[in-house]
């Protein structure tokens, strides 16, 4: 898991920066980089399943090094669910729920879309763009999804990976002490990553990424402030 995260941090720092510089989100218009050819907005109607967030939250230690915090994974989840739920009414969405059995058993192709976000990240988002791409959005979960469509009758699936961090207060004192020989140190980092899919075909239709230095999903209020900028530009429904 500590790999997740040092991955995402990786991956992330680029939208870090281009937040400090800029203060608008990441997310904050709507482009067709993060939408498959031919895709623009979904049928009223339409049955979405939303997939068990997988999320973890780290504290980093004095030397930058994650740990995973169960309690505030826990609550982040918690917070997190709530948060997407009012989302899905605000967009529109008719959504179905997996039953606690259904989401253990599809758990592997939870993991399976977190490898495919992080690949989406660095070569469509990244600076590694693949040539064969051609600059689109043209990836898939392939027949790995079949079994969530089975279970649901549902036609798409909403997928969303969360890694969260924050400096410890041995962290921070250090970022203090080298902050004043010149050496900078950087503090927690979040980083999300959310795909509508297509049920039949396994095709990710949309994709959004969310990479900063500001956040925090152990706080209710913080929390539903993600989840918003996560969604911020979903596909529309008509």
């Amino acid at each position: 898991m500590a790999w997740s995260l040092l991955a995402a941090l990786t991956i992330g720092a680029v939208g870090v920066s281009a937040q400090t510089a800029a203060p608008a989100e990441q997310a904050a218009a709507p482009t067709s980089k993060n939408l498959a050819a031919g895709f623009n907005s979904l049928p009223k109607g339409t049955k979405v399943v939303v997939m068990p967030v997988d999320i973890e939250l780290f504290s980093l230690s004095a030397g930058g090094i994650p740990e995973p915090k169960a309690d505030w994974t826990e609550t982040a989840s918690r917070f997190f669910k709530s948060a997407l739920l009012k989302e899905e009414k605000a967009l529109g969405l008719v959504t179905v729920e997996l039953s606690e059995t259904d989401a253990d058993a599809l758990d592997e192709i939870n993991n399976l879309h977190g490898a495919v976000a992080r690949a989406i990240a660095i070569h469509h988002f990244g600076n590694l763009g693949l040539p064969t791409k051609e600059g689109k959005l043209d990836w898939s979960l392939g027949e790995a999804v079949r079994p969530i469509k089975e279970k649901t009758g549902a036609d798409y699936a909403l997928f969303n990976w969360v890694r969260d961090s924050y400096a410890s207060a041995e962290r921070k004192a250090a970022m203090v002490v080298l902050a004043l020989a010149g050496v900078a140190l950087t503090g927690g980092v979040q980083v999300g990553y959310s795909s509508l899919v297509d049920l039949n075909t396994g095709r990710v239709l949309w994709f959004s990424r969310l990479a900063r230095g500001r956040g925090d999903l152990r706080e209710e209020q913080p929390a539903q402030e993600t989840v918003k900028a996560l969604l911020d530009h979903f596909p529309v429904v008509q």
